[in-house]
C-alpha cells in the first residue's frame, strides 16, 4: 500500500518552524509576567558554574516527496501516408466516436475550431471523412522513451451478468456501492507535483490507515454490509467485472440494470492470469479470460485463494438504462471497435488516433480509426491501448484474447502545442485495470 500521508519539511520550513515555536513560548513568558505584578527578588550571589556547550542541532537532509513517474515526451511529427491502411478504412465508422468526443472537447480552447467544423460537416462518406482530418490536424506518432514505436495493445468489453436486487441461493455474489467510510486523500492539495494521485483509506481511531483489501472483504463477516448494489450468481464473473469496469446485469424479471465504476479501494492490480502461470497451472500464453474462467470451474475449490491474490476491489454505482456503451474516462459513453483507453499522461483524453494492430489469433490487419475516450490502471506507457470490443459475449471472446503489438498515431489540432507531459487526474473511467 503507498503511503497514505507524509510530511516534507525543506531547511527554510524547518528554521521557519523553529522561529515560529521560539517567538510563541517568548509570547507566552511575556504574556505570563504582565498577569501579576512582580515581587521583589532577594539577591543571590550565584556561584561560578562550568560553562555549558549546547550540542548542535543534528542535519538533517531536506525531505522531499515521492517523484511521479513521468512519460517521455513521445510525439514526433509523422506524414498522413505513413499510415497503414488509412486509405481503406470505414472513416465514417467512426465519426459518432469523434462527435462524441467532441460534446466534451468543444470548450476547450485548443479543441473548439476543429469541433465546430466537425459539428457542421455532417460527412457521408470516407473521403469526407478523411479529408476532414487531414486539413484540421497534425499527425504525431506516439513512441517509447528509448525511440521504438511498437507497443501492446489488449481489449476489453462490456459483460453481460446474471443478478438479483435480493440475495438468495442462487444469486449470493454481492457487488458493492463506494463504502462510507473509504476515504480518498488527493495529495496534489500539498504537492501540485502528485495532483494524479489519490490514494484510499480508512480511519481507525485517529488514524488512517489502509483500506480493506479483496481478501479481507470476501472473507471477513460482512464488512460492507448494507453497502450491496445487487448479487449476481458467479464469483468469477464479477471479478472480471471488476476488471472490465462497467457491465449490464440481467434481472430475474429480464430488465436489464447497468453497473459502472464509482471507486476502488487503493491496491494495485496484480494479475490472477500471471499468478498461475507462475505456480505452472496455465502456460503463460494461454492466460485469457477465457481460459481462467475454464480453470476456476474445474478448480473451484482453489478459486477463493486465487482471487484473493489480487488486493484491488472495485466499487460500483448504478447507471440509467441505455442502450449506448459504458462511460469512459472521458465522460461520454464508448463505441464499439471505435473507442481506446490509454495513458492521458502520454495521449490527451479524446484525440483521434490511428491504432494499427492485428485481430488476436491471427496476422489479419485492424488498422482503424479510434478516439482515446478512457483510462485504465494498467494502461501505462506511451505505446499502449486497450481497445474497446463492445457489449455481450462475441465482445468478450475477441477482448478476452487480444494482446497484440501495435502502433499509435495521435492527431492534434493544426496550432496545438505538443504537450511534453499530460500528468493530469484521472476521471473515473469504465474500467479501471487490466489483466
Amino acid at each position: 500500500m503507498a503511503l497514505l500521508y507524509s510530511e516534507t519539511l525543506n531547511d527554510d520550513d524547518f528554521r521557519m518552524r523553529h522561529l515560529l515555536r521560539t517567538a510563541f513560548v517568548l509570547t507566552a513568558l511575556a504574556l505570563g509576567g504582565c498577569a501579576t505584578q512582580p515581587q521583589p527578588i532577594p539577591t543571590v550571589t550565584p556561584k561560578p558554574q562550568p560553562p555549558v556547550v549546547t550540542p548542535a542541532p543534528p542535519v538533517t537532509p531536506p525531505v522531499t516527496p515521492p517523484p511521479v513517474p513521468a512519460i517521455t515526451p513521445n510525439l514526433s511529427a509523422a506524414d498522413w501516408g505513413a499510415l497503414p491502411g488509412w486509405q481503406d478504412d470505414k472513416l465514417l465508422a467512426a465519426w459518432p466516436a469523434w462527435l462524441q468526443s467532441c460534446s466534451t472537447l468543444k470548450n476547450r480552447p485548443a479543441w473548439r475550431e476543429v469541433c465546430a467544423v466537425a459539428i457542421n460537416l455532417n460527412p457521408t462518406d470516407a473521403a469526407a471523412v478523411r479529408d476532414y482530418f487531414q486539413d484540421n490536424f497534425t499527425l504525431y506518432q506516439s513512441r517509447q522513451p528509448d525511440g521504438d514505436a511498437n507497443g501492446l495493445v489488449t481489449g476489453y468489453y462490456e459483460p453481460l451478468l446474471h443478478g438479483s436486487r435480493t440475495p438468495s441461493a442462487k444469486y449470493s455474489v454481492p457487488l458493492y456501492g463506494v463504502p462510507p467510510d473509504l476515504l480518498t486523500i488527493d495529495l496534489g492539495s500539498i504537492y501540485p507535483e502528485l495532483k494524479s494521485m489519490r490514494l484510499r483509506g480508512r480511519l481507525q481511531g485517529n488514524k488512517v490507515v489502509p483500506y480493506l483489501t479483496r481478501n479481507e472483504i470476501d472473507t471477513a463477516s460482512d464488512p460492507l454490509k448494507g453497502n450491496e448494489l445487487v448479487w449476481v450468481d458467479d464469483p468469477v464473473e464479477a471479478f472480471f467485472l471488476q476488471i472490465q469496469g462497467s457491465g449490464r446485469i440481467k434481472l430475474p424479471d429480464g430488465s436489464l440494470m447497468r453497473v459502472g465504476y464509482a471507486d476502488q479501494n487503493g491496491y494495485p492490480y496484480r494479475s490472477i492470469g500471471r499468478v498461475l502461470a507462475d505456480r505452472g497451472e496455465l502456460p503463460l500464453a494461454q492466460t485469457s479470460m477465457q481460459n481462467i474462467k475454464q480453470w476456476g470451474k474445474n478448480n473451484p475449490a482453489k478459486l477463493p485463494e486465487l482471487l484473493a491474490q489480487n488486493p484491488s476491489f472495485v466499487f460500483f454505482r448504478e447507471l440509467p438504462a441505455s442502450d449506448n456503451g459504458p462511460l469512459g474516462a472521458l465522460g461520454v459513453p464508448l463505441t464499439g471497435e471505435r473507442s481506446i483507453a490509454v495513458d492521458a499522461r502520454a495521449i490527451p483524453l479524446g484525440a483521434p488516433v490511428w491504432l494499427a494492430t492485428t485481430i488476436p489469433f491471427t496476422n489479419q490487419p485492424l488498422n482503424r480509426l479510434v478516439v482515446a475516450q478512457d483510462t485504465g490502471g494498467a494502461i501505462r506507457g506511451n505505446v499502449r491501448a486497450d481497445y474497446f470490443w463492445g457489449f455481450g459475449d462475441a465482445a468478450g471472446q475477441k477482448a478476452g484474447s487480444m494482446k497484440q503489438t501495435g502502433q499509435m498515431w495521435v492527431m492534434l489540432p493544426k496550432g496545438m502545442a505538443v504537450p511534453t507531459t499530460l500528468a493530469v487526474p484521472l476521471a473515473s473511467s469504465a474500467k479501471v485495470v487490466k489483466k
